[in-house]
C-alpha cells in the first residue's frame, strides 16, 4: 500500500514540477484564463506534495529503525530503535488517510463565493415566513465563518418573510460549504395564524450557485438592455428620487437545449447605480454559469445517486419539526434534537457530516 500511494504521489509531484515551470512562461502569463487555472492547480497540488514528502521521510525513519533492530548488537541501541518504531508506526496509517483525503479530486468551484436564492414554495403565508427563517439562518452561520452578504433582491410576504430573497455570499470556500444546502427545505410546525392548533407542512426551496468569474462564460456585453428606475420601500432622501435601480435584459442560447432564454434580472441592492450594475451582471455571469455548468452537474449525479451536494435541485433534502425540536436530513439520515440551535446558525455539524459522506464516496469513486 505504501508503494502505490508513494507511487501515485510521485506522479503527481512530477505534474507539480511541470507546472512550476509553466507557470513562470510568459505566454501562459499572458493568457489569463489558463494562467489561473494553473495557479489553482499549482497550490493543491503544493500541499499534496509537501505531504508527500512527510509522508516518505517518515517510512525511511521506520525502514531505517526495522534496519538497525534488524543488525544492531548492541542492547541500548536496539531498545532506541525499538522505541523511535512505537512512536514513528502509529503515525502511519492517519497519515495515509489524511493524504487519500487530499488526493480526491477537488470540486473546481469549491473556492467561489456563491449567489444564493431561497424563495417560499407550497404553504403560502407560512412558507414566505419559514424562507424568512432559513435566510436569518445562513446570515447568523456566514456571520460565524466571517463570511460577508450582500442583498440583491426581495420580496416580502404578506405576513412577513420572503415569498423570494436573493444574496451573495463572499469568503472563503463559501461554495465548498454551502452547496450542500440546494434542495427543498420543508418544516412541520403550527402557523400563528392556525386557530386549531393544527401542525402544517410547509416549503422553501434554497438554490447555491457559484459565483462565476469574467472569464468563465462569454457574454456579449453589447446585446444587454440596461432599464433603470426608482428603488421602492421606505423612502429616505435617496431612494424614491434616484434611479439607482437596475435592470438588464439578455437573451442567451443554452447550449444544452438549444433554446433561446429571455432572461430579466434587477438589483436595487445599493444607492450606487454603476455598482447595481456591477452587481447585476455578476448574477447574469452566475446565472449563465449555472445553467453551462449543470451539464458536469448531472453526470455527476448519475454516477453517485445519493451524491449529497448535486443533483435535483427539487429534491427534498431536510425537514424541520418544530413540535419535535427536531432536524432530518434525509441524504444521510442524520437526526439531532437542538433546532433551536440550528435555526440560529449552528448547521456546521451537519454540513461536517454531508462533507464526510460525500469524501467517503469520492473515496470509492478514486479506488483509495
Amino acid at each position: 500500500m505504501n508503494n502505490t500511494l508513494l507511487q501515485r504521489l510521485d506522479g503527481l509531484t512530477a505534474r507539480f514540477e511541470e507546472i512550476k515551470t509553466l507557470i513562470a512562461d510568459p505566454s501562459v502569463v499572458a493568457d489569463m484564463k489558463r494562467f489561473v487555472k494553473l495557479n489553482k492547480e499549482y497550490s493543491e497540488l503544493e500541499r499534496i506534495v509537501n505531504q508527500r514528502n512527510v509522508y516518505a521521510k517518515l517510512l525511511q525513519e521506520i525502514a531505517d529503525a526495522k534496519e538497525l533492530l534488524e543488525h544492531e548488537q548492541d542492547p541500548d541501541m536496539r531498545e532506541m530503535a525499538k522505541m523511535e518504531l512505537d512512536e514513528l508506526q502509529p503515525k502511519v496509517e492517519p497519515m495515509e488517510e489524511e493524504i487519500k483525503l487530499l488526493l480526491i479530486p477537488a470540486d473546481p468551484e469549491d473556492n467561489k463565493n456563491v449567489i444564493m436564492e431561497i424563495r417560499g414554495g407550497t404553504g403560502g403565508d407560512e412558507a414566505a415566513i419559514f424562507a424568512g427563517d432559513l435566510f436569518r439562518m445562513y446570515s447568523k452561520y456566514c456571520e460565524t465563518k466571517g463570511w460577508k452578504i450582500a442583498v440583491s433582491s426581495f420580496t416580502e410576504g404578506t405576513a412577513g418573510g420572503y415569498k423570494e430573497i436573493i444574496f451573495s455570499v463572499t469568503g472563503e470556500k463559501v461554495y465548498g460549504t454551502l452547496k450542500y444546502e440546494s434542495g427543498v427545505h420543508r418544516v412541520q410546525r403550527v402557523p400563528a395564524t392556525e386557530t386549531q392548533g393544527r401542525v402544517h407542512t410547509s416549503a422553501a426551496s434554497v438554490a447555491v450557485l457559484p459565483e462565476a468569474e469574467a472569464f468563465d462564460v462569454e457574454i456579449n456585453e453589447g446585446e444587454i438592455k440596461w432599464d433603470t428606475f426608482r428603488s421602492g420601500g421606505a423612502g429616505g432622501q435617496n431612494v424614491n428620487k434616484v434611479e439607482s435601480g437596475v435592470r438588464l435584459r439578455y437573451v442567451w442560447k443554452n447550449p444544452i437545449t438549444g433554446v433561446a432564454e429571455d432572461i430579466l434580472i434587477e438589483c436595487t441592492e445599493t444607492r450606487d447605480q454603476p455598482k447595481n450594475k456591477e452587481r447585476a451582471l455578476a448574477r447574469l455571469r452566475s446565472f449563465i454559469y449555472d445553467k453551462e455548468h449543470q451539464k458536469y452537474l448531472d453526470d455527476i449525479a448519475s454516477r453517485r445517486k445519493t451524491m449529497v451536494s448535486t443533483g435535483d435541485r427539487s429534491a427534498k433534502i431536510r425537514t424541520y419539526n418544530y413540535p419535535q425540536g427536531r432536524i432530518t436530513d434525509h441524504r444521510i439520515n442524520y437526526t439531532i434534537y437542538n433546532l433551536s440551535a440550528f435555526m440560529d446558525g449552528s448547521i456546521q455539524d451537519c454540513i461536517d457530516h454531508l462533507i464526510i459522506a460525500e469524501n467517503a464516496e469520492r473515496m470509492k469513486e478514486s479506488e483509495l
